[in-house]
């Protein structure tokens, strides 16, 4: 699979500083919703990087080094809890997606955004799905928006313990719900997303 073809044709057609934006942490229960984005040297080779979901931890921590080190512009944003209830969860992704975006330095004058959707992002785009398997800059994005979060819920752990949020980054699983039923929610929890409860 060629990671750098899409980044191709963009420049192909003119747009010399291409970026790949992506969100982590869409469907967990509790949170902020996480984006990356990033503009990469042209055809940089970064051994190892995919899909952060198809990379293991211990090397997504590396990678996420080395592409901070190595990008030509990179930015983490994210659109919190808050956000995410009064918006709902595709217009926050969008709003995370789009401060990523705005934050880069030097400005992308495109991005490639993954998924099916993009309303909301101010820069001329294209949406591609599946695009962290994809696009080199989007695989980027995705390391980024992924490890951030986990360290945010890692952080949160700490904050409220009881949940244990490092072992489900607040996803739902069955225990998360096993602790939501016994301590009820906390301030970080997604309301709109507890309707199970």
């Amino acid at each position: 699979m060629d990671l750098w073809e899409l980044e191709r044709s963009c420049w192909d057609r003119g747009y010399a500083l291409v970026c790949g934006a992506d969100e982590a942490g869409a469907g967990p229960l509790a949170g902020a919703v996480y984006a990356g984005a990033v503009i990469l040297p042209r055809e940089l080779d970064i051994p190892g990087l995919n899909d952060s979901k198809q990379v293991k931890p211990r090397d997504r921590d590396r990678l996420f080094d080395v592409i901070r080190e190595q990008a030509a512009a990179w930015a983490v944003a994210w659109a919190d809890e808050g956000e995410i209830d009064r918006i709902n969860i595709l217009n926050a992704r969008m709003l995370a997606m789009d401060r990523a975006i705005r934050a880069l330095n030097p400005a992308a004058d495109y991005a490639l955004i993954d998924g099916n959707r993009s309303k909301g992002i101010f820069l001329a785009n294209e949406t591609v799905v599946k695009g962290d398997s994809r696009s080199a800059s989007i695989a980027a994005a995705s390391i980024l928006a992924k490890v951030s979060r986990d360290r945010y819920m890692e952080e949160m752990a700490q904050r409220y313990p009881e949940y244990e949020f490092e072992r489900h980054k607040g996803y739902p699983t069955k225990r998360h719900y096993e602790l939501l039923r016994k301590y009820g929610p906390c301030p970080i929890h997604r309301t709109t997303f507890l309707k199970k409860l």
